[in-house]
């Protein structure tokens, strides 16, 4: 993802160490399963019946052929014009496969992408299997100590660079000219700036809410079945399966 981009293009990995989270796993009536990605797993997974592993290896085949710049690769299919949908029809997937490719290859949090251009999804599942084929047992990477180790690595490339922290400083303003933030006021002196990044408490009068996340933290007293006791692994849950529409 574009994080992963920004963090080898400033270097920040340098002060940071990663893991592989063991594996990526998708519920379907009530079990967990494996999320087959490479054509071998494909063909091996309870997911599917055995037509449906055949048409889904046919598929993960013209993913990984795909070339937007090559239109040889496209059998028949405009990238900016076929929908989503009209893809998985081609390939005649079943709602079980289109639910976990499109959530948990793609990780889409919605449906809606199966009626937009096929382009973004298929290139979404290309990058997942190339960067399976990277580390190994999943394509998914995490800070050893935590993510709070992120905004440390951040913290110390600024240093090097003549950053300025100043911690602990309540805030009274933030000042404003011309309908523009130029500073913040902090105990009587003001600490100018060209732009300024803050949590949406600070202005509360300037932002409006679109949606919210919702996270929980759950202590299990057992490792979860149908992981092969993975230490680290990810679990997606398909709207589709839950009856809802996210």
């Amino acid at each position: 993802g574009q994080l992963v981009k920004m963090l080898l293009y400033t270097e920040v990995t340098r002060y940071l160490d990663f893991k592989v989270i063991e594996g990526s796993f998708v519920y379907k009536g009530g079990k967990i399963y494996k999320v087959p990605s490479t054509e071998a797993e494909a063909l091996a997974s309870s997911l599917m019946g055995l037509f449906e592993k055949r048409r889904f290896r046919k598929f993960l085949v013209y993913v990984a052929n795909f070339d937007e710049n090559d239109p040889r690769t496209f059998e028949g299919v405009d990238p900016k014009k076929t929908t989503m949908r009209d893809v998985y029809k081609k390939f005649d997937l079943g709602q079980d496969v289109i639910d976990f490719t499109g959530h948990a290859l793609a990780l889409y949090r919605t449906d809606d992408y199966l009626d937009q251009p096929c382009q973004e999804t298929i290139n979404r599942i290309k990058l997942y299997s190339e960067s399976l084929a990277r580390y190994g047992k999943s394509p998914y990477l995490y800070p050893l100590y935590g993510l709070g180790e992120l905004p440390q690595g951040f913290a110390r490339l600024s240093a090097i660079y003549g950053g300025t922290y100043m911690l602990n400083k309540p805030i009274e303003e933030i000042v404003i000219e011309n309908g523009k933030v130029v500073g913040v006021k902090s105990e009587g002196e003001v600490a100018r700036c060209k732009q300024l990044i803050c949590d949406p408490s600070y202005v509360s009068d300037r932002v409006t809410k679109v949606g919210q996340v919702i996270r929980v933290i759950c202590i299990l007293s057992h490792p979860i079945k149908n992981t092969n006791d993975a230490n680290s692994c990810q679990i997606i849950i398909p709207q589709n399966q839950v009856n809802r529409k996210s």
